[in-house]
């Protein structure tokens, strides 16, 4: 077996490497040759153009529009949820009173927990759907609804949330109505995630700093979040990828596929409006490949900057 440790894990790890390499990185270079094309996507027509269609990114009035709105949902999909859920897994594990058995999480914490888990295990579409009859401009909607009955809002004047083009501190409104249900989506996930690295922590470090007079803000800051640093950089990256997607979203909630006046551009919606409605595949791909090679750089420099000796404890 030691002789041939090589040829065993080759033969097992030949075939999905193989299937990887064909699926997954053949589609990406091939992406980037089409790149450097004026390919429409519906021929077999391709004249080589070099980089032009990178240089056209920087002209490109719409591409500016999109990195910015991009640049939003990086900065805030990544903050609000990991904040959300980090606030709701220690109240769940450690937020709750000390009794005998030591310290808890709050009274039901185990039904909060599939409660807040639950929107992971239903469809993207099915949640955009769903939060389409929430934001809802008639009466139908359920907010506008509720508003309608208390007299905050007019029947006759509701509120617009995806059409409303008014920006909200500098941002497009329709860009933080999107914000809520990425955050509302995506907290469960990391709450159960941030949990599972809670559990691990010995409850006896709780213990002894109440015993200290530690409160929980205090417990919270100084023992919690630093001994979750390396979960909460991962969980950072994770939800930055999903920042720079946001596709399903703005496809199915706003109108027009980026609207209104596109308020909501986004670089993947930009690519969808290049390469199937302006027939521009070889410039599409060039956004794409743009968009890839920023995320794997910020990745990269996520990690780097988060980096440091694992503590033990």
């Amino acid at each position: 077996m030691r002789h041939g440790v090589a040829r065993f894990v080759t033969g097992f790890l030949a075939l999905p490497v193989g299937l990887y390499l064909f699926y997954v990185v053949w589609p990406f270079l091939q992406a980037a040759g089409y790149s450097l094309t004026d390919w429409g996507g519906y021929s077999d027509r391709q004249q080589f153009v070099g980089l032009d269609n990178y240089l056209r990114l920087f002209t490109d009035e719409l591409i500016r529009k999109a990195f910015w709105h991009n640049v939003f949902f990086l900065v805030t999909v990544p903050l609000f949820t990991i904040a959300l859920a980090l606030f709701l897994a220690f109240l769940l594990n450690v937020g709750g009173r000390e009794d005998k058995a030591g310290i808890r999480g709050v009274f039901g914490s185990g039904l909060y927990k599939v409660i807040f888990f639950f929107p992971q295990v239903l469809s993207l579409v099915v949640i955009a759907v769903m939060w389409q009859q929430i934001y809802r401009a008639d009466g139908q909607g359920l907010i506008n609804g509720v508003l309608m009955k208390i007299g905050l809002v007019d029947a006759d004047d509701p509120i617009t949330f995806m059409y409303d083009p008014e920006p909200f501190l500098g941002v497009p409104a329709v860009l933080w109505w999107l914000l809520v249900i990425a955050v509302w989506s995506g907290a469960g996930f990391y709450m159960v995630l941030f949990s599972a690295a809670m559990q691990s922590i010995p409850k006896d470090i709780y213990e002894a700093a109440i015993l200290d007079g530690a409160g929980r803000f205090h417990t919270f800051f100084r023992i919690t979040l630093p001994l979750l640093r390396d979960t909460v950089s991962v969980a950072w990256v994770y939800l930055g990828f999903i920042a720079l997607d946001m596709f399903a979203l703005v496809y199915i909630m706003t109108p027009s596929q980026g609207g209104p006046n596109h308020a909501s551009e986004i670089f993947a919606s930009v690519i969808n409006f290049n390469a199937f409605q302006k027939g521009q595949f070889g410039y599409a791909c060039a956004i794409a490949v743009a968009l890839a090679i920023f995320t794997i750089l910020l990745a990269a420099l996520q990690l780097r900057i988060t980096r440091r000796e694992r503590i033990e404890y």
